[in-house]
């Protein structure tokens, strides 16, 4: 059977710009990942729900109105409710000075305006199979 990452696409709090969030989720489609795209305005709980749910590799935040700073109280929902192990990554505009907050809240990476849909599907298949590496086989 052959891997396909599974990344669930969402947007945390008020934002509802999703152009780019749909176009990184039809590219990762293509790429044969499986998506689980949800609308704007979505609730921490919901998402982490969604994520214990869908049992996925990677969670990607799309943020481009300042939603970024709320994304350490999703990392800390992950954490309580065991999944640790589920990277996180964050797409969007996000100021230098919030970098440092992210990383130490443990985002994996943060991909700004113009990365290119290539680097980030070869990221998210990157940080999805060294997830489930490291899980152990009956």
């Amino acid at each position: 059977m052959e891997f396909r990452p599974k990344i669930l696409l969402t947007k945390i709090g008020f934002d509802g710009h999703d152009r780019g969030s749909r176009v990184v989720a039809a590219y990762l489609r293509d790429k044969g990942m499986e998506v689980v795209y949800t609308p704007p305005w979505q609730d921490i709980g919901t998402v982490v729900k969604m994520a214990a749910e869908e049992d996925v590799d990677v969670i990607g935040i799309s943020s481009l109105a300042t939603d970024h700073l709320i994304v350490p109280k999703l990392m800390s929902a992950l954490r309580a409710a065991g999944l640790d192990d589920v990277a996180v990554i964050v797409g969007g505009i996000v100021p230098d000075e919030d970098l440092p907050a992210l990383a130490q809240a443990g985002v994996a990476r943060v991909f700004h305006p113009g990365s290119s849909l290539e680097a980030i599907a070869e990221y998210v298949s990157g940080i999805a199979r060294a997830r489930r590496a490291k899980e152990v086989l009956p």
